[in-house]
């Protein structure tokens, strides 16, 4: 049995792995200038829960996020997922993984300033070949559950930080995947708007079961979910 399929004992109630990264470094090449910016992590994101991984910027934590996602390549180690090493998949099928598999929610929201909620929402349907009518009927659904149900025809530049927020972590639940990577996902949105962000992935991890890992200065955030690690000059502490 492999690390992807063992079960963790923790406070006597076992956990489902869902991804691990294993001795997972990443340097940077400047000339004879060698910078390490992450250094053995070796992690697992247990299915259904709520991490939280803090630490100064420039610590790694970013980069971290971005190779459990695929969306950079590791100097060292590997990422698993379901048995097979994402960085050995081709682009195609590292596209496809994350189109169906992830979900990203970043600092700034990325929505398409042309396109209303509706459609930013409905775009990952489309992209993975869901036709019109019923990535709409999805969207819209995905929408009234983030408390946007009045807001479905607004473009981003009509809608408050709070409520882009809301968007975009509606259109990375879209395709139902197991993980949602959020990169600061309350970075910049005042307190108030903040708390409803973190009341809403609590909301929707209960009951999707989706697990989310949070990158974030926002203690208070961290504070309230699962499990919290600090990252320390591309360290990770109290990893498992």
């Amino acid at each position: 049995m492999n690390k992807m399929q063992q079960s963790i004992s923790e406070n006597g109630v076992e956990k489902q792995g869902l991804l691990t990264c294993e001795n997972l470094g990443k340097t940077y090449q400047d000339g004879k200038l060698t910078n390490t910016v992450l250094e053995k992590v070796n992690l697992t994101i247990n299915a259904g829960e709520l991490l939280a991984i803090v630490g100064s910027s420039g610590s790694g934590k970013s980069t971290l996020l971005h190779l459990l996602g695929a969306l950079d390549k590791p100097s060292i180690g590997n990422v698993l997922y379901q048995n097979a090493d994402i960085h050995q998949l081709n682009d195609k099928k590292q596209a496809s993984w994350r189109n169906k598999e992830l979900g990203f929610v970043y600092q700034f929201h990325h929505l398409l300033s042309e396109f209303s909620a509706l459609e930013n929402v409905a775009m990952p349907l489309l992209i993975s070949g869901m036709n019109i009518k019923k990535a709409t009927e999805k969207a819209t659904k995905m929408l009234v559950r983030v408390g946007l149900e009045q807001r479905i025809k607004h473009r981003p530049s009509e809608l408050s930080g709070g409520e882009r927020q809301r968007v975009a972590i509606a259109r990375a639940l879209i395709n139902e995947p197991k993980l949602v990577l959020a990169d600061e996902p309350t970075g910049n949105l005042d307190a108030s708007s903040a708390d409803s962000i973190y009341q809403l992935i609590k909301t929707l991890n209960s009951e999707l079961g989706t697990a989310f890992v949070v990158v974030t200065h926002d203690q208070q955030l961290a504070n309230k979910l699962d499990r919290q690690l600090l990252m320390v000059s591309g360290l990770l502490q109290g990893q498992q």
